[in-house]
């Protein structure tokens, strides 16, 4: 199956996600919130899946107020796959199928090398790279069977890219698996007109890291973390820097990009 070519197409109809069912795992707040949001706008009907049911409930009652997409929430826990597959499960259920899937879930770790046990290591990849595999996986089984093929969008991270600061042995790594299994899956999906893309944020400001704003620029570059005390651009990144390109991915203005990762990190990569 090759997949279209929408070049005589407006730049409305490219970016509208009308009659699109969407997915996002750990969108109770921060990215995954701003992304849910985003596709809401375009026009998608949204299920949001995260580990706090409530806040996840609370957030699609404010995004589907706000955009008058239909936008629902269900408990979900990455770092275990049943729960996973029965998020897809619900998507399909609510929405008669999935045409987006954006896989944002995950779990930071602190933990130096000598430090880190391989309990902690392991949960870590469960989540992050596991969680992201099951969820990628299961998405794609559905949109195989619909026939209408579709899109998956993997939160990688600057740690995908490169190594960061001291403790970060079990997030970079599972971060830099996520990478590998973006280009592995869009070589294997790609004949069933599935694109698989990863965005790979830095620095981000959002609900749980807000206090960075606060801080003086000696103390956040001790912190050691690339790009924490300012970015080539001049500041650190927002929830919605990262949101636009993840819409951008799940629109047909990406149609012809897969296997790809798109860092957006103000420039700190270069």
């Amino acid at each position: 199956m090759a997949v279209r070519d929408v070049s005589t197409r407006t730049l409305t109809d490219l970016i509208s996600l009308k009659g699109r069912s969407a997915v996002v795992t750990g969108a109770a707040w921060g990215l995954g919130r701003a992304t849910a949001f985003r596709l809401a706008e375009a026009g998608a009907s949204v299920l949001i899946g995260d580990i706090d049911a409530e806040k996840a409930a609370a957030t699609a009652a404010e995004i589907s107020e706000a955009t008058g997409a239909r936008v629902l929430s269900v408990y979900s826990d990455a770092g275990d796959s049943g729960s996973v597959v029965a998020l897809v499960d619900e998507a399909v259920r609510v929405f008669g199928g999935i045409d987006i899937w954006v896989n944002n879930a995950g779990l930071p770790s602190s933990v130096p090398v000598f430090d880190l046990t391989e309990e902690e290591f392991d949960k870590v990849v469960s989540i992050t790279l596991k969680g992201t595999f099951v969820g990628a996986r299961e998405a794609a089984r559905r949109m195989v069977e619909a026939g209408k093929g579709g899109t998956i969008v993997n939160v990688a991270s600057l740690a995908g890219l490169l190594g960061i600061s001291r403790g970060q042995a079990a997030y970079v790594g599972a971060k830099h698996g996520v990478v590998g299994l973006t280009k592995q899956m869009a070589i294997e999906l790609g004949a069933h007109d599935i694109r698989v893309i990863a965005v790979a944020p830095g620095v981000c400001l959002t609900e749980k890291t807000a206090f960075l704003a606060d801080m003086p620029p000696e103390q956040l570059k001790a912190i050691g973390i690339p790009g924490i005390d300012t970015s080539r651009l001049g500041r650190v990144g927002s929830a919605d820097d990262v949101a636009r390109v993840i819409l951008f991915c799940a629109s047909d203005l990406a149609m012809f990009m897969t296997g790809c990762v798109l860092p957006v990190d103000g420039g700190i990569a270069a």
